[in-house]
């Protein structure tokens, strides 16, 4: 038997029901093969980032403990992403999706194949990215970096808005 994984995704969408798109996508996540989810951050509406003129995303993230190799895992992020309506062929990059799945970690591995960069290479710079996975792996060391995620958000220069979600928003 093979000893799982943790992995790390990053969770987000800026089209259509983008919370709906999101829990969709860690239900999936959770539904796959050797693959259990053990953590979901909370939820953040973030400020796009770079020249694409688009709305807000939701952005979150999702530890899981798997079997799957970090290819696999890559494959069935997009079969999900798919499902939701994400077309990457005809989409324009850094442009609006339904819903979309990074791999950020898995494990202390370090992948650069020409499909797949883990860790993330943006990670460290985000404020997207690193706010929802200090949610629930603020002691995680990146392993390129050498340095804790809570450490990386406490450092991050990354001035694009951030403010949490709520799904059912607080009566006056």
């Amino acid at each position: 038997m093979t000893t799982p994984i943790r992995a790390y995704i990053g969770v987000g969408s800026n089209v259509g029901d983008r919370f709906a798109h999101c829990l969709a996508g860690v239900e999936a996540l959770g539904r796959l093969g050797g693959t259990r989810v053990v953590g979901c951050s909370r939820w953040y509406e973030t400020e796009p980032v770079g020249e694409v003129v688009q709305a807000w995303f939701l952005n979150g993230a999702v530890g899981s403990d798997t079997t799957l190799s970090p290819h696999d895992l890559l494959t069935r992020c997009r079969y999900i992403e798919g499902t939701r309506g994400r077309d990457r062929a005809r989409e324009d990059p850094g442009g609006p999706r339904p819903l979309d799945l990074d791999i950020l970690l898995f494990g202390d591995q370090v992948i650069s194949t020409p499909d797949l960069h883990v860790p993330h290479p943006r990670m460290a710079d985000r404020a997207f990215v690193l706010a929802p996975l200090e949610d629930i792996a603020p002691r995680v060391v990146h392993p390129v970096l050498k340095r804790t995620i809570s450490d990386l958000r406490a450092g991050l220069a990354d001035t694009h808005q951030i403010r949490l979600y709520e799904a059912v928003p607080r009566s006056a």
